[in-house]
């Protein structure tokens, strides 16, 4: 019999005293892990049904045996985390536990000191549970995310290798279409010039989808580390390359003063490009008057672009940023339906996240959120 079986008088403590200790030996004996106590030196002196159950020792075999027993391997891990008590309460690891049949399990394994008054360690607690099912699913999740990994490059390096490919002799397609247009546009009949104009126009639509497809298949593939940037540097980078149109349309571009941050520079140019684009394209009757903005929030800097424009449903919000999704006809609002899909990837590159808030007739408000610091080390793994 172990010092934790011996019965103790029932008139050396109180009916509610008795019954906390009935409620604690029930939790201990039931409890989905195993448990074991030794005394100081490693000596078992008691151990729950679980641990029977997962090692298949019978309690009254093992103790007074030192806790060594159960510990596969050359190391003996308990004797490894024994120091440790000395500086924490806990200690955790993964290790492998040996059955009473010599087989072995991995188990994530937790090592309790119990202390007296004058702080002296007079037991030790082992708690364990079977982690098998959670290593094969670990691993398996580690597979299947590199398969995924690697079939997206593979994804974007055709998309690339496509497009890319496709560039020269489409050229070619919309370069003689377009001449043709011209020699002889009014010297056939209405049906001809009409026949003519759908393959220009086809033609000049298949390439700016390329053109869009390969810039977005660049986002992920750029080999360029995160460097501090000055976002307002970016923004009249996009500004600049937008000056034509927001001269044509008389728009109003009004911006507060932007933060600095870790991010790809060009990359940040084209997220600010595409959405002060998309707020020219979709302005109402106003003339266009575009806000953009940043606040710290938090770990991450938030972005908004917010325009005077058409606005969009709610019931579009998550639609607008998927590929060729396109809420109005082409000849209403040219384009291909990859801008914004090229803002999203963009963002995500960078760890962060894009949102937006509209209502039709009120204007759209887009937020983008990026981590107050990258590491030029994560620009690396997410430019592969």
């Amino acid at each position: 019999m172990n010092n934790f079986d011996i019965p103790l008088a029932p008139e050396a403590y109180t009916q509610t005293d008795l019954a906390k200790l009935q409620i604690f030996e029930k939790v201990l004996k039931g409890n989905v892990e195993a448990i074991v106590i030794t005394d100081a030196q490693g000596y078992i002196e008691w151990g729950n049904n679980t641990f029977t159950l997962l090692t298949g020792h019978r309690k009254a075999d093992v103790l007074e045996k030192n806790v060594s027993i159960l510990f596969a391997g050359n190391e003996n891990a308990y004797e490894a985390m024994c120091p440790k008590l000395n500086e924490t309460r806990h200690y955790e690891i993964e290790t492998w536990i040996r059955r009473k049949d010599g087989s072995e399990f991995p188990a994530e394994l937790t090592l309790s000191a119990v202390r007296s008054d004058a702080d002296m360690i007079t037991h030790h607690v082992l708690e364990f549970s079977d982690i098998t099912e959670f290593r094969q699913a670990r691993e398996e999740l580690i597979r299947r995310t590199r398969e995924l990994s690697r079939s997206n490059q593979e994804l974007e390096q055709f998309a690339y290798v496509a497009s890319h490919d496709l560039q020269e002799p489409l050229r070619m397609v919309a370069s003689y279409t377009q001449l043709i247009a011209q020699r002889y546009k009014g010297k056939l009949d209405t049906d001809a010039d009409e026949f003519i104009a759908y393959a220009v126009d086809g033609a000049t639509r298949m390439q700016a989808i390329i053109n869009d497809l390969l810039a977005l298949s660049r986002v992920s593939t750029r080999d360029t580390g995160f460097s501090r940037v000055d976002s307002r540097v970016a923004l009249d980078k996009a500004l600049a390359n937008l000056r034509l149109v927001i001269t044509e349309s008389g728009a109003e571009i009004v911006c507060t003063s932007l933060p600095a941050l870790d991010a790809d520079g060009s990359q940040l140019t084209q997220l600010f490009q595409n959405l002060i684009a998309n707020a020219l394209k979709f302005r109402g009757a106003m003339s266009p008057r575009i806000e953009i903005s940043a606040e710290h929030r938090g770990e991450e800097w938030v972005f908004q672009v917010r325009d005077n424009g058409i606005g969009i449903a709610q019931e579009h919000f998550e639609r607008i940023f998927l590929m060729f999704q396109r809420l109005h006809g082409k000849r209403e609002y040219p384009g291909t339906g990859i801008g914004l899909t090229i803002c999203k990837k963009i963002v995500e590159r960078h760890n962060g996240r894009i949102w937006i808030e509209s209502e039709p007739g009120k204007g759209t408000t887009f937020y983008f959120a990026i981590p107050t610091t990258l590491s030029q080390q994560e620009g690396h793994q997410h430019g592969h």
